[in-house]
């Protein structure tokens, strides 16, 4: 037998039997003799024999295979995305190909390209923070290829999408600020091309309204890659300036880290002095000290819904009607915002 991948041509010349009855014994079809079914058999298990899935994608005009794009593959959020792509794909007997942007646009745009050439049966993309042309997504679906979109809503685009409710979320953690008696909240907004970055910073806005608190536009800072060095430049800048800040909600946990760094070493006690809530609840901010609160978002349920709904569009049971899910979002309270343990815990 040849070295590299067998095939049902190499089997069939070794048996001395026609390929069509070497592919009717590994497909158990009725006809075959019992003895030729295990002579088959054994020799495609001695030799490893795969089927040839670009063969049988020609036939069948599906490659089985769907796409995803994402923006980092070292974020924590992304990763739990893809447990729950990869879960829900497999009970679906398809295998996922995954390309990381790395926030970039022209790497999305050659990912969406590269995808394509694989003649993936879907797409699943979570735009890059730099991406403000959508020609390369309108491409995808004029060709016919279903595409759905998580974490990042896309407009202008008729495609379905995955998202969570980053207003509630961002509301959620300024009323939390509030509550604990913070009237002066800086906001380390993430990019306003992105939806997710506007409807976190209405929802920051909101709050203050609803509580009747003026509105700084100097206490809103746009933090546009949302790194940690980036927020702990902006907020030191901030406290050397004298202003009076005793909050601080930032648009992703790094951005918050980065916050949380600035303030401590500028010897400002937290959450006493400034209290301090992220966005995305990220593995690190159980461990960090103080640890920090964040708002946690359903990353593996985000994952098995956006697969979901681009199985029900490849199999053409959506209706060719868009829909977005919403998923809600959940306030996790850490030693970075809780005065009260803080106080009750004093002597």
């Amino acid at each position: 037998m040849k070295k590299g991948q067998v095939t049902i041509k190499d089997i069939a010349k070794e048996l001395n039997i026609s390929c069509s009855t070497v592919s009717r014994a590994l497909k158990d079809f009725p006809g075959i003799s019992p003895s030729t079914k295990k002579a088959v058999t054994e020799l495609a298990n001695k030799y490893n024999y795969r089927p040839n899935s670009i063969a049988l994608s020609l036939r069948n005009q599906r490659t089985n295979v769907i796409g995803v794009i994402i923006p980092e593959t070292v974020h924590f959020f992304f990763s739990t995305v893809i447990s729950g792509i990869e879960d829900e794909a497999m009970k679906e007997g398809y295998n996922v190909m995954i390309c990381q942007s790395n926030e970039n646009y022209e790497r999305e745009a050659d990912s969406i390209d590269a995808l394509m050439s694989a003649r993936v049966d879907g797409l699943l993309v979570s735009i890059s923070r730099e991406t403000s042309d959508l020609e390369h997504l309108k491409k995808v679906v004029s060709e016919g290829t279903p595409m759905v979109f998580f974490d990042r809503l896309v407009e202008g685009m008729n495609a379905s999408s995955v998202i969570v409710d980053d207003y509630q979320g961002a509301y959620d953690a300024v009323e939390h600020l509030i509550e604990q008696g913070c009237r002066h909240i800086v906001h380390l907004s993430g990019p306003s091309n992105l939806i997710i970055g506007r409807k976190r910073k209405e929802g920051y806005i909101s709050a203050l309204e609803d509580y009747e608190i003026p509105i700084n536009e100097d206490n809103i800072i746009e933090c546009r890659n949302g790194t940690e060095q980036e927020a702990e430049s902006a907020m030191t800048q901030l406290l050397a300036s004298g202003k009076k800040i005793d909050g601080v909600f930032a648009s992703n946990d790094m951005a918050a880290l980065g916050a949380l760094k600035a303030v401590k070493k500028a010897n400002i006690r937290i959450p006493e002095e400034v209290a301090i809530v992220g966005f995305s609840n990220w593995q690190f901010s159980s461990l960090i000290h103080p640890t920090l609160s964040s708002v946690a978002q359903p990353g593996y349920e985000m994952g098995r819904e956006a697969a979901k709904l681009i199985f029900q569009e490849i199999n053409e049971s959506s209706n060719g009607k868009s829909i977005i899910r919403i998923l809600d979002t959940e306030l996790i309270v850490r030693e970075s915002s809780d005065r009260k343990t803080v106080k009750a815990a004093m002597p």
